[in-house]
């Protein structure tokens, strides 16, 4: 009947409302029209003082069960490094990145996002003077190991820089051409924020660039060398670093340098000054041009069917 139809599309409707007012708490969707002075709060009542054009509120007719007060500031799995780091933008930037309490850090960028990498290189062409990758390290935010693998230069070695680089004959025996070792490597590195010392002679030496905005070199940041009582324009030694501010000692001894270690030791170092310089970024970040997430003006009837709804907030919200 067409009373029958009536009430099932003011079902709809009303469950539209609620996963919208889901996604603009969680900062995924720009709420239309003019701010409710109120706090928005997660769940079946978030929407019950709907704004007018004016300003002014309605309060909806209906008792409204009172919701259990749900807050999280983490994204869905299939948000971009990108995505996260604009919401990060927004939330900082709503309080003038000083004025509100805010959720920083890996409560908004998830740890499973960030990567570390350290790379050794070899001596190649005339007279060794051309650097080349023998062996790369990545590993997660934990320390962990994802990778590591020695890897066959394109060139004949001609210098194997033991000394630092800690490679020797024997390694190449058990190495990897350097083709295949670029794709496994450019394939974890893929959508994350990677963090090392020096980042940039890693990526020359995989033949790579990885956008700005998702590096985190720890040769590059003040609050290290300023943590270490040292001057911000130094340059400054990742063994150094690690001394000064982790008490470790890194690069000791005749064999040469652990790219693991090296890259364990990044994160750690990122890790200690991860929630000021995440907040520092996202204060310093270009504005960028609308997404269908993030525009004011995008139709959001579109989200009205389930196929458009991660799975989690349809879990943590409804």
């Amino acid at each position: 009947s067409p009373q029958g139809r009536s009430k099932k599309k003011s079902r709809k409707h009303q469950r539209f409302l609620e996963r919208r007012a889901l996604l603009e708490q969680k900062g995924l969707l720009s709420p239309s029209g003019h701010r409710s002075t109120q706090t928005p709060v997660a769940g079946p009542g978030a929407h019950a003082a709907l704004p007018k054009a004016n300003g002014t509120t309605t309060q909806r007719s209906g008792k409204v069960p009172k919701p259990k007060q749900v807050i999280s500031a983490s994204l869905s799995p299939s948000a971009s490094p990108d995505s996260i780091a604009r919401h990060h933008s927004v939330l900082l930037s709503q309080g003038n990145c000083s004025s509100k309490k805010v959720r920083t850090s890996s409560l908004v960028l998830r740890p499973g996002k960030y990567v570390a990498i350290d790379c050794e290189m070899v001596g190649t062409g005339p007279q060794g003077r051309l650097s080349e990758l023998a062996r790369c390290s990545v590993v997660n935010y934990e320390g962990d190991v994802i990778y590591d693998k020695y890897v066959q230069p394109e060139l004949p070695i001609v210098d194997f820089r033991t000394r630092w680089s800690g490679i020797t004959k024997q390694h190449m025996k058990s190495a990897i051409p350097f083709k295949a070792a670029q794709a496994e490597i450019l394939k974890i590195l893929k959508d994350k924020i990677v963090v090392g010392h020096a980042i940039h002679n890693d990526f020359q030496a995989l033949k790579y660039f990885h956008p700005k905005d998702r590096t985190r070199d720890t040769s590059q940041i003040p609050l290290l060398k300023q943590r270490a009582g040292l001057p911000v324009r130094a340059n400054v030694s990742l063994k150094n670093l690690a001394r000064q501010l982790l008490h470790k000692r890194i690069q000791v001894g005749c064999k040469g340098h652990s790219s693991v270690e090296d890259a364990q030791t990044a994160m750690e170092l990122y890790r200690l000054v991860e929630v000021q310089w995440e907040k520092e970024l996202a204060c310093s970040l270009p504005p960028r041009s609308p997404s269908p997430t993030t525009d004011p003006i995008a139709d959001s009837s579109q989200y009205l069917d389930d196929q458009y709804w991660p799975t989690d907030l349809m879990a943590s919200g409804l």
